[in-house]
């Protein structure tokens, strides 16, 4: 081997050491992959049986914006069962919720350390923010759902129980914990997921799939999509799609700014070197 020849080997060695993903075998990225599960399931294990302890206080919360929309008729509210085990089977539910809430953090850290082998040395950094930025917009989603849209739906939906005033007719709503449980918490997941349109486009981003203008040309479709989502997410009332929409549509300008942000670092590291 030549003298003229060591840079080159050198700077390819570095730049197969630094991307690690082609240094691991099939076998090797089934192993990962099962050992990131696992750990995945032991942290929503231990998460649930914490949920589990709390799980009438989840259950409180849980229906606290029932009892809001309800409160506009004057009476008490209520909720029932159709079977003895039928609250028993809903604590659980509210357990698993409770426990993929809590290890949500632990989730995204192994998702995340499965992928980071493909990635760059450079673009590791942004394991920790990430994490963290998706946690926090998961509960800001989940979080505006259950305070602001569910009470509003509720009231409106239950506010069709009453029926004019010289009919001696009386309508009861009967509504079943299960049926409520699991639109609820479908519903949060829902929320929660959606908020993290700006967690998705910045890490698009960063490995170049997108950029802030294929956003802007894709703003005005992605108008209708948010409405088609809010009426598929809320409930069949135009206030809930309205406000589930108006967050969504404002959470995509936001993302507009972060890729456009990216594309203008991306761009100023590229200038030294073009330079030189």
């Amino acid at each position: 081997m030549t003298a003229s020849e060591l840079p080159a080997s050198s700077a390819a060695k570095e730049d197969q050491d630094e991307l690690t993903l082609g240094n691991m075998s099939f076998w090797a990225h089934l192993q990962e992959l099962r050992l990131r599960l696992i750990r995945m399931s032991l942290a929503f294990l231990l998460a649930a049986g914490v949920a589990w302890w709390f799980k009438e206080v989840l259950f409180v919360l849980l229906t606290q914006p029932y009892v809001q929309g309800w409160a506009a008729d004057g009476t008490a509210p209520s909720l029932h069962f159709s079977d003895p085990a039928g609250l028993f089977v809903s604590y659980v539910k509210i357990s698993m919720l409770g426990g993929f809430v809590l290890s949500l953090p632990i989730q995204l850290y192994q998702v995340w350390a499965f992928i980071a082998p493909g990635l760059y040395a450079k673009e590791k950094w942004i394991a920790i923010p990430f994490v963290v930025l998706s946690c926090l917009l998961f509960c800001v989603g989940a979080y505006f759902g259950w305070s602001v849209v569910f009470p509003n739906a509720f009231g409106y939906l239950l506010k069709y129980a009453e029926i004019p005033l010289d009919s001696t007719l009386q309508v009861q709503p009967t509504v079943m914990i299960e049926s409520y449980l699991t639109f609820v918490m479908r519903a949060l997941l829902a929320f929660g997921l959606v908020f993290e349109i700006p967690v998705v486009v910045l890490f698009l981003s960063l490995v170049g799939v997108i950029n802030h203008t294929h956003l802007i040309k894709f703003f005005r479709y992605f108008i209708v999509i948010a409405f088609i989502l809010s009426a598929v997410i809320t409930p069949p009332d135009p206030l809930s799609q309205i406000l589930l929409a108006g967050p969504l549509i404002l959470l995509y300008g936001v993302s507009i700014v972060i890729a456009w942000i990216v594309t203008r670092i991306k761009q100023r590291k590229k200038g030294p070197t073009s330079e030189s």
